[in-house]
């Protein structure tokens, strides 16, 4: 049953998509209450799968003029077999597995929403979730920004030349911010527009505001820059350059 607090409306749904081979997604999605179309995200849960700190961030983004659908990965399957099956998709067969397929399959769902403006679709994701934002956004051509928190970069590297643009988001004291440096710099030798920040003294999950290692001033910071970066790439009609290959 959808329910209507502070101007957004929210509910859950089961995708059975074509391109999910047959198997139940389960969302939860939030939405901006009233008439009108708006752009759309796809919110990719941290390894801890899609709690309430997901459904609250989906909540923020709707509450800022977005549809938000955040996927459920782990609900309903054996954790054991989804967890091989994400950690196989990150680190064996980057950017061809089935994870970063159901994603992106979820994806055109969110597309097909009569409330979404296809044309204007992006993809937020978290650690785990950050890491297949990144690959959805080397492989998916409709997608016009991406937000990645604390994300393994996708292999091989190169395949960042045809990204969307980026707005990352890591913690300085994490093995990540490695992969911010390398990240950062990829796109710009590919000439993808970019914003890239590492928070001194920050850990892992440090905008997950229900967790230990929740910072405050660093998670603010880096939803300000999310917020205008989808301002400029995702929420305006413009055209965006075209990546270097």
């Amino acid at each position: 049953m959808p329910q209507v607090d502070d101007g957004v409306t929210s509910y859950e749904r089961v995708l059975t998509a074509e391109g999910l081979a047959g198997q139940r997604l389960p969302t939860y999605w939030a939405e901006p209450a009233g008439e009108g179309t708006f752009p759309g995200l796809v919110v990719i849960h941290e390894i801890s799968g899609l709690n309430d700190d997901i459904r609250n961030i989906a909540r923020r983004l709707a509450g800022e003029g977005y549809v938000a659908m955040a996927v459920d990965l782990f609900s309903g399957r054996n954790r054991a077999v989804c967890l091989a099956r994400v950690f196989y998709g990150l680190l064996v067969r980057p950017l061809g597995n089935g994870t970063v397929a159901e994603i992106q399959a979820a994806l055109e769902s969110l597309r097909r929403h009569p409330k979404v403006d296809a044309s204007r679709t992006g993809a937020i994701g978290f650690c785990m979730g950050g890491s297949y934002a990144l690959q959805l956004a080397c492989i998916d051509d409709e997608m016009r920004a991406a937000s990645v928190f604390y994300a393994q970069n996708p292999r091989p590297l190169s395949a960042l030349a045809k990204a969307c643009p980026i707005v990352g988001s890591y913690p300085e004291r994490d093995f990540t911010a490695r992969a911010a440096a390398e990240l950062e710099a990829r796109l710009e030798q590919y000439e993808v527009q970019h914003d890239i920040q590492t928070y001194p003294g920050a850990r892992h999950s440090f905008f997950n505001s229900q967790g230990s290692a929740y910072d405050e001033p660093a998670a603010a910071d880096a939803w300000r820059r999310t917020m205008t970066f989808f301002e400029q790439y995702l929420r305006s009609s413009r055209e965006i350059p075209a990546a270097r290959e």
